[in-house]
């Protein structure tokens, strides 16, 4: 099983738009979102990936088969952190894999493959209600950092309600 992952040129927008619908619909049993009234999701930071310098929207790929995406954003200033007290913190923004391709490691060298390139401290925030993204966050981060996660808290406050995990990359 070939993993790549490339960034979205702003060209293949549609790409990410039509997989947010999918990240969307599957989520939202967890983070209440809901339909328009024209039957999508909204998402109003698209644009945003490629306008805001320290976004990076990313694809995966399995075998050359869109597997999944992830929205990064990269030195994020301390005041917009839920937990991290360094400077700079990089984040998760959004994270999904393909129903089909999940359970196969696809998410896991995804994630990894983020952390290598991208070294330094790492905020990653799950929903409350998503138990099965939380337990993947936690596997995955422990065994990446061999134990090493320099702050797990429950945050619930008005900019965020749920697991948040720190850890140096």
């Amino acid at each position: 099983m070939d993993v790549t992952l490339s960034l979205i040129p702003y060209e293949d927008k549609t790409i990410l738009q039509n997989l947010m619908q999918l990240y969307r619909y599957d989520s939202s049993e967890f983070d209440g979102h809901v339909l328009n009234d024209h039957g999508l999701y909204l998402y109003k930071y698209l644009d945003h990936q490629w306008t805001d310098d320290y976004r990076r929207p990313y694809l995966v790929k399995v075998d050359g088969e869109i597997a999944g995406f992830s929205l990064v954003s990269l030195d994020v200033p301390k005041e917009f952190m839920k937990l991290s007290t360094a400077e700079r913190t990089n984040v998760i923004s959004d994270f999904f894999i393909m129903r089909k391709f999940r359970r196969l490691g696809v998410g896991q060298k995804f994630a990894t493959s983020l952390f290598q390139q991208y070294r330094g401290i790492w905020e990653i925030r799950q929903t409350a209600g998503n138990k099965v993204a939380q337990r993947f966050w936690a596997k995955l981060i422990h065994d990446y950092t061999n134990g090493h996660i320099q702050k797990e808290e429950f945050v619930q406050n008005d900019r965020w309600h749920g697991p948040v995990i720190v850890f140096q990359s």
